[in-house]
């Protein structure tokens, strides 16, 4: 049976069905039980799972199209330097970004000369080493907030230890170091980021500010 000339049913469903399965698994393993417990940023939970979703229909629905390669290069082109107007992402997101676009591609672009088996191996890959380097090997994760600092005498290098003390004590976290941005002398105001480990402080009450 064809509707408007395309068939309703073939052999290719159960095809893309079984790789939507694993493509699906995997992401679920590296965005929810990997980068979540980490992260804890429920924004980003939506554009991982959507991203990979769509680049999967894209990659498999259009690679019938002899652009394979080249279609797979031009996405990652597109969305591996996409940047929101709104926020930038940090470094850590874009590259969590990247891997659910690669899982996609790859799950959705393997042909026949690769076998389930290879298949398979790659995607457990992909999670093993994402888990091993974000839970097991970076046991503390870094993070930073930029926040507008009026105490301007403070910023002097002299002062270093006076700042980092009233930073602690008026944002709760135990600071490891901080980073002098831009400097507003009209209004006594400098740009500052503080770098501390995100495990001692997941108590943080304000917002994030990553870059």
């Amino acid at each position: 049976m064809e509707i408007f000339g395309s068939p309703l049913y073939d052999s290719n469903f159960l095809e893309l069905v079984f790789r939507l399965f694993i493509n699906c698994a995997v992401a679920f393993v590296i965005i929810r039980l990997i980068y979540y417990p980490v992260q804890q940023r429920k924004d980003y939970l939506f554009t991982y799972f959507i991203f990979n979703l769509l680049i999967f229909f894209l990659s498999y629905l259009l690679s019938s199209v002899k652009l394979q390669l080249g279609f797979a290069f031009g996405l990652f082109a597109i969305f591996g330097i996409l940047r929101y107007r709104t926020e930038a992402l940090a470094i850590k997101e874009m590259t969590y970004l990247f891997v659910v676009i690669a899982i996609a591609v790859i799950n959705a672009l393997a042909n026949k000369k690769i076998s389930m088996a290879e298949l398979m191996f790659t995607n457990v890959a992909i999670v093993g080493v994402t888990y091993v380097l974000e839970r097991k090997w970076l046991l503390r994760h870094e993070t930073n907030k930029t926040i507008v600092y009026e105490k301007i005498e403070l910023i002097k290098p002299e002062n270093y230890e006076l700042l980092v003390q009233d930073l602690e004590q008026r944002t709760g976290l135990k600071i490891i170091r901080v980073q002098i941005g831009k400097i507003d002398f009209l209004r006594d105001v400098a740009e500052i980021r503080i770098f501390f480990f995100d495990d001692e402080n997941r108590a943080g009450s304000f917002e994030d500010n990553e870059s």
